[in-house]
């Protein structure tokens, strides 16, 4: 939440034509009760992308996939893997592990209003509920309402005592664990989440699973998603450079400035490109503290991209 926004995806999707986008948690309140355009707003060049929500309710979630269906999303994916207090309180997140049959029939009734794909993110396990027999009785409740694909965190989640980023790193990777239930699930889509860094592991993983998820190593580590397309969808064209990554955001983020925008707005999203080498922590500089005090931030950007010049 508050890093996969629509400037973000934009930018990553100038890395990658085939990768699976996800947006940033939502939760029906939001759409339902706010302003449901903001929430929903995207760009069609985010596509394939899918809408992820954050909600208990039946009806609720049904609404909300129908919205994700008319506003163009390719999928909705109902999560039931965040672990923090403040979606706990409202029923929403890993605490749902604890009542697969709400979640069977949350799924049922999205399944039920829209014809794209409904998709479950969820953990391995809860404390209190952390047995593989408890999990497979999760994914077969949920399978039985119609669920066909689940994205798989390779941990438990512990909702007392630790942080959502705590619960990101403390309660250790069990991989073996959603390999099991890959093995006894045979004809469901196992995507694999937690903890993968490199293309490498992705590779190794697929032998294993029907895909991998990247998430925090996508975010700081933006330039590894330009292998990907080559690496592993077979994809053709030149891998795209560092610096026309970034000149492709320029058109996009002159737009954005036009409309009111301010340009941290975008470029927040864009300061893993120069990891690695040098004047790094510069350009970080530029997009990032500099970007607040300049009167011609588009001056600022192309500094930046003197500094990513011929990588």
């Amino acid at each position: 939440m508050d890093w996969t926004d629509r400037h973000c995806r934009f930018f990553l999707r100038q890395l990658s034509r085939h990768a699976l986008l996800y947006t940033e948690m939502v939760t029906t309140g939001a759409l339902l009760n706010g302003d449901h355009e903001r929430f929903l707003r995207h760009d069609e060049a985010e596509y394939p992308l899918a809408l992820q929500l954050g909600g208990s309710v039946p009806a609720d979630l049904a609404a909300c996939a129908r919205m994700a269906e008319d506003a163009g999303y390719d999928e909705v994916n109902l999560n039931v893997g965040c672990p923090s207090d403040r979606v706990q309180n409202n029923m929403i997140g890993a605490c749902l592990m604890g009542h697969p049959a709400l979640v069977a029939d949350c799924v049922k009734a999205m399944l039920d209003a829209v014809d794209i794909p409904v998709t479950v993110k969820h953990r391995i396990g809860i404390n209190g509920r952390d047995s593989y027999e408890e999990l497979c009785d999760f994914v077969g409740q949920v399978r039985d309402a119609g669920c066909r694909s689940f994205t798989v965190h390779a941990r438990i989640a512990i909702l007392e005592g630790l942080s959502p980023k705590e619960n990101r790193e403390v309660p250790p990777l069990r991989y073996e664990v959603a390999a099991q239930l890959k093995r006894d699930f045979p004809e469901l889509e196992i995507i694999l989440n937690g903890g993968i860094k490199t293309l490498d592991e992705c590779r190794l993983h697929l032998e294993t699973f029907d895909g991998v998820m990247l998430g925090r190593e996508a975010y700081h580590n933006p330039y590894l998603l330009a292998e990907v397309d080559a690496a592993l969808f077979a994809g053709t064209g030149p891998q795209i450079s560092r610096t026309e990554a970034l000149a492709a955001m320029r058109p996009y983020i002159e737009r954005h400035i036009r409309n009111g925008g301010q340009m941290h707005h975008i470029t927040r999203h864009v300061l893993g490109l120069a990891q690695g080498f040098p004047g790094a922590r510069r350009f970080r500089q530029l997009l990032s503290v500099d970007v607040h005090k300049t009167a011609d931030p588009l001056a600022l950007l192309d500094q930046a991209a003197e500094l990513l010049r011929g990588r």
